[in-house]
């Protein structure tokens, strides 16, 4: 009677088996619940096997979230290459939601609290990574319509913010198409850039007098 032996991987095959395992188990749990025990277990290898490759879960959960962001940042710059302003901004809504719907895994990780120690995982970080390429589009428009383009990163800002939160909302809700949430969104940020005063000065509620007491 013969039996088959499994074939050994590659020390990159490995690497990238772990990064995937990975993957999966912090998108499910987050960072913190997971145990190194847990990690090579789903993995179907020892402990050792992955303190040698990441020097421990730290280390793996860095190299997880890091290629999740190039991936993000590199899908929404490949969208505003070409095309009017609005068209980009619509373009990045697109790709972003397209992202959240096709890799879920991907962005329930960006979503989970990070440690502390990874503090450059956390979903703040990416989205001002993504805003800074979406802000090159915005100062460009600012400049071409006489606004102070040094302002544009505020809208760029607002806007990944807005996208990505409607995106977490938007896990819960996939009946809805997502050309047409980003239609709506593309229409709310885009309306009220086209709307913009050259100056926007806050509203000054007068103050109520206040009443003297009689003596």
């Amino acid at each position: 009677m013969s039996t088959r032996r499994r074939k050994r991987m590659s020390a990159a095959e490995r690497r990238a088996q772990l990064i995937e395992v990975g993957r999966e188990v912090f998108a499910e749990r987050g960072y913190e619940p997971v145990s190194v025990e847990e990690i090579a277990s789903a993995a179907g290898v020892s402990k050792p096997v992955v303190y040698e490759h990441f020097g421990g879960k730290e280390g793996l959960y860095a190299v997880v979230v890091d290629r999740e962001m190039e991936r993000v940042v590199a899908t929404i710059s490949e969208a505003i290459v070409e095309g009017s302003p609005r068209e980009r901004a619509e373009a990045a809504i697109v790709a972003f939601l397209e992202y959240v719907r096709n890799e879920p895994a991907g962005f329930a990780v960006l979503c989970h609290d990070a440690p502390t120690a990874v503090s450059g995982g956390r979903l703040a970080s990416l989205l001002s990574t993504v805003a800074s390429r979406v802000e090159k589009v915005f100062a460009a428009s600012f400049q071409d319509a006489g606004f102070d383009p040094k302002y544009a990163a505020i809208y760029a800002q607002a806007l990944i913010g807005m996208v990505t939160y409607v995106g977490r909302w938007w896990v819960d809700h996939p009946e809805l198409p997502a050309d047409k949430v980003a239609e709506h969104l593309a229409a709310l940020s885009w309306m009220g850039l086209r709307h913009l005063p050259r100056r926007p000065d806050r509203l000054r509620v007068p103050k109520k007098k206040k009443k003297k007491k009689k003596r």
